[in-house]
């Protein structure tokens, strides 16, 4: 398995700076951003501006990755494809095609994405919405030998209420995906960060759905029980510091929260799993600027190194 990381957690460093920042640590790979240069969201950056992408910039890309020795994981681009708003959804697609053909140009295998949700509608009629756009999306990745990954993210800071706001974070809803797109070349960004919390049972989803993990995020999360008591499993409702303030569990480097990854290293193993490892950082003990960040990163690899590179 190769090591890498989601460059989203970093708003101020250069592409040059991310690289040479992993050739550093001695990650293997490095996962890159493609969201619009205009976005409002949290934990994204463009690491490549995708409308404006040439032969120049691929030229660039490539001598910068090839020059210090570290492959590109995947093109990331997590935002909703589903919006209620139909101009924001069409504009949310038309970028997720273009994310896919400069991977394809790239010759990067894999896209990292949301399908979304339209909180408006029920999930049955979203997944019809998602029947509508998603299938001719994965024919055109495939067109272009790349891999389509939908992450099991249910997206909590995107409902009023912090309940599920993507159609992707469980099992149950991987089967409706699965079974209206069943093309090789679509599956799972799976991410136990968010299972964990959840009440998923990841190491037995990772074993069910092996054929369909083609991915894989290294995020942790720390569950406080007593305040689970307090709270409930729907969260903190009242005085929220921010979106993400659930009361209850926090996202945390890895080795830093309740994920067993040895448990999850075995499991990897015995399914046959070789593919990326990406730690995507949104630790907020280690996000006050670039330092606190990178080392962040550099905790989280250093413990993900004690395990998988043993």
């Amino acid at each position: 398995m190769k090591l890498s990381y989601l460059t989203a957690c970093f708003n101020n460093l250069s592409l040059e700076e991310k690289v040479k920042f992993a050739a550093e640590q001695k990650f293997d790979a490095i996962e890159l951003s493609c969201w619009p240069v205009a976005n409002d969201r949290d934990y994204s950056s463009t690491d490549i501006d995708v409308s404006k992408f040439d032969s120049k910039t691929k030229e660039d890309i490539l001598k910068l990755t090839g020059e210090n020795n570290i492959e590109i994981a995947s093109l990331a681009y997590y935002d909703n494809c589903l919006h209620p708003d139909t101009s924001i959804r069409e504009n949310n697609v038309k970028h997720l095609y273009n994310v896919i053909e400069t991977a394809g140009k790239l010759g990067v295998k894999f896209v990292g994405a949301f399908a979304g949700r339209n909180l408006d509608l029920s999930f049955e009629e979203n997944f019809t919405e998602f029947e509508k756009i998603f299938p001719n999306i994965v024919k055109y990745a495939a067109d272009r030998n790349v891999n389509l990954l939908i992450e099991n993210c249910s997206m909590p800071g995107w409902h009023r209420e912090g309940w599920g706001a993507t159609i992707s974070y469980s099992p149950e809803l991987w089967d409706r995906m699965f079974e209206i797109i069943p093309d090789e070349n679509f599956g799972l960004n799976f991410d136990p960060s968010h299972l964990i919390w959840l009440g998923v049972d990841y190491i037995k989803a990772l074993i069910d759905y092996k054929e369909r993990v083609l991915y894989f995020h290294a995020k942790d999360t720390k569950i406080f029980e007593e305040k689970r008591s307090y709270y409930s499993i729907f969260g903190k409702q009242l005085d929220r510091e921010n979106e993400w303030d659930y009361g209850w569990w926090q996202h945390k480097i890895p080795g830093k929260g309740s994920v067993d990854w040895q448990k999850i290293y075995q499991t990897l193993r015995e399914i046959g799993y070789d593919g990326y490892v990406s730690i995507e950082h949104e630790d907020l003990n280690y996000s006050e600027n670039d330092e606190a960040i990178k080392l962040g990163l550099m905790k989280g690899k250093a413990f993900l190194d004690s395990i998988f590179k043993k």
